[in-house]
């Protein structure tokens, strides 16, 4: 972390100084805002969190809730989301709190005696080392009490307004705040009284039922698998021996269950198969009470037994897949720019069982924050709003293809299968899809073709940066090379090179108008406000003369002009980031997104294909 370069700081470092909107900012709910948040989810939450760090853009995030969420229904952490709290600052701390897993055990019906069930097998939860970051459980209201504080301690200390609802919205294009909405106080001595707020763009985060999605006429569709679930966090005591592991457990005639163990030691969540759901059900099923829920789980797992002495929360839920085929409201066709995104739950929805839905949501939120944040701060052209519909629909659908068919092998009964270990295969071969690491957008103006990708194979485009150990040449400290990147909006420029190689490459950078870094910083702002530019070096540490690295790397910054040594790295020799990401000896320039996703690789001859791709990127309206 890196505090003291505005001057000595004797407090919290992760208290930033306010600035812009921060300064004085109003208890009050404006009446004009630039963004307005609808729904304090984790989607809302992420996307409040990244426009935080723009304190020249009014944000607002609204809640009918009258208070921060006590018990959340989702739960499961999947490393990329963890990837993703390191770049808000609290990875470590979460994973301190959380449940951590490692492993995932599978109980079938013994085939000596079907009635019973018994460990079939284990399997690593990340077989591949995937990640530097584990999955864990912990609950979602944890999640979004760390995105409300680090919203609290920006420049623009945003907090959420509580105890407001949203009602409906029109769009009058031509003025300066076009989105006019209809807000309904849910608390308070004005309970039941309603007022307009007028913004320049709305996201709706509000969930399965949104108002927002049904005010630009956008529609859920798919289906209902016709199955349902009963879900409890429980506090129990039982005889079953992997109650603290993550468990598949398929009985012979009763069902099945997925096992999730909570944070805390004890408390645990069960996913218990409630059957098939007739088509005129009309929700009867809902009913199922939690001693009926209790009752099959007990079934399911003889012969062992649950006694459940404390429920923390339960509920009833049928698996359904509904997407909407855009994710804002511009209809198909239509070439007008978008004014109003849906994220979430709002846009998509599926099973609960493979962790899927906080995570998901929270990649959109982090998609459209820093957009709209690169937007409004006059970075660059509203056209860039549009990607946000192409890049996440996609990846939804596929996340909904993927579960219907994970969710298929949850309710089969083992002898209904081919192969009856078919449920732990599927769950070891897919693992990197559910981990949140099969994203992959595709070629756009915010990515690149992949002309140049055999330079560095080991970061394709359009996936996230996977971080590798390196060495800080200031201190000699081994660090991961992504860890340093916050969730500040700027754009990373990654080089890779020796020092023989790298020169001609950072004099352009650092000197030439061509420059993105020079063309596009605006003169009264430090030279690494916008772009983050770091140089991995092949040779040990020891080898590199901080003397002799170019400026563009060793900038001077803040009110002093201090020098920042933290952008000069070289290769870890325990783990060389060259050989383990596949990086040409020729060298390579990686460009990676504020969201974290590689944007561009490229030869360090090839000055004008960068500067041509930022070109549109920074060139605002």
């Amino acid at each position: 972390m890196q505090f003291h370069h505005h001057g000595y700081v004797s407090g919290e470092p992760r208290v930033l100084p306010a600035a812009g909107t921060g300064i004085d900012r109003p208890e009050e709910l404006p009446d004009e805002v630039d963004v307005l948040i609808v729904g304090t989810g984790p989607a809302g939450m992420i996307t409040a969190a990244q426009l935080s760090r723009y304190p020249r853009v009014t944000t607002r995030i609204v809640e009918r809730r009258g208070g921060r969420l006590e018990v959340g229904q989702a739960d499961g952490i999947q490393a990329r989301s963890v990837e993703t709290f390191q770049a808000f600052g609290f990875a470590n701390r979460i994973v301190d709190e959380a449940y951590r897993i490692t492993t995932m055990s599978f109980w079938k019906p013994d085939p000596a005696d079907p009635k019973r069930i018994v460990r079939s097998s284990r399997v690593p939860d990340d077989p591949t080392g995937i990640s530097e970051f584990p999955h864990l459980i912990v609950n979602q209201a944890r999640v979004q009490d760390y995105f409300a504080e680090y919203m609290a301690h920006s420049p623009s200390r945003m907090k959420p307004d509580f105890g407001l609802e949203f009602q409906s919205l029109t769009i009058t294009e031509g003025d300066e705040y076009p989105v006019a909405v209809t807000l309904r106080h849910t608390t308070g001595p004005r309970t039941g009284e309603d007022r307009v707020v007028r913004a320049k763009y709305v996201v709706g985060c509000d969930g399965a039922r949104s108002a927002v999605r049904e005010s630009i006429g956008r529609r859920l569709v798919g289906d209902q698998a016709l199955h349902a679930w009963g879900v409890m966090d429980v506090l129990a005591v039982t005889d079953f021996p992997d109650i603290r592991t993550k468990c598949a457990i398929q009985s012979h005639d009763g069902g099945n269950i997925l096992l999730i163990p909570r944070e805390g030691g004890s408390l645990f969540r069960m996913y218990v198969d409630l059957g098939e759901v007739s088509e005129d059900d009309r929700g009867a099923v809902r009913k199922t009470t939690i001693d009926q829920i209790i009752a099959r789980a007990n079934a399911i797992m003889r012969p062992y037994t649950l006694d459940v002495k404390n429920v923390a929360w339960h509920s009833v839920y049928e698996v359904g897949h509904r997407l909407t085929d855009k994710f804002d409201d511009v209809p198909v066709g239509d070439t007008r720019l978008p004014r109003v995104f849906i994220t979430g739950d709002a846009c998509h929805t599926h099973s609960a069982k493979a962790g899927q839905g906080m995570n998901v949501s929270m990649q959109d939120g982090f998609n459209i924050g820093w957009k709209l944040g690169h937007v409004l701060d006059g970075r660059g052209p509203a056209s860039l709003l549009a990607t946000y519909s192409a890049e996440r629909q996609l990846i939804a659908k596929n996340l909904i293809d993927f579960d219907k068919e994970w969710s298929t092998l949850m309710a089969a009964r083992p002898e209904d299968l081919a192969d009856p270990a078919e449920l732990e295969e599927f769950y070891v071969k897919t693992f990197e899809f559910p981990s949140g690491f099969m994203t992959c957008y595709q070629p756009s103006v915010l990515i690149a073709e992949p002309d140049h990708q055999h330079l560095a194979t080991g970061f394709p485009i359009g996936k996230r940066f996977k971080s590798a150990p390196v060495m800080r040449v200031c201190d000699a400290n081994p660090v991961h090379l992504g860890h340093h990147a916050q969730a500040d909006g700027r754009w990373r420029i990654y080089v890779f090179a020796s020092a023989a190689a790298v020169a001609e490459f950072a004099d352009w950078l650092g000197n030439s108008p061509d420059s993105p870094v020079v063309a596009h910083t605006p003169k009264n702002l430090d030279i690494d406000a916008w772009f983050d530019v770091k140089v991995i070096y092949p040779q040990p540490y020891e080898e590199v003369d901080l003397g002799e690295v170019p400026e563009i790397f060793l900038p001077r910054t803040g009110p002093f002009s201090l020098i920042d040594y933290e952008k000069v790295y070289a290769a870890d020799p325990a783990e060389d980031i060259f050989a383990a990401r596949g990086i040409s000896p020729d060298g390579a320039v990686v460009v990676v997104r504020p969201d974290q996703y590689v944007a561009n690789v490229l030869p360090l001859t090839a000055t004008a294909e960068l500067a041509a791709f930022f070109a549109p990127i920074f060139t605002a309206d």
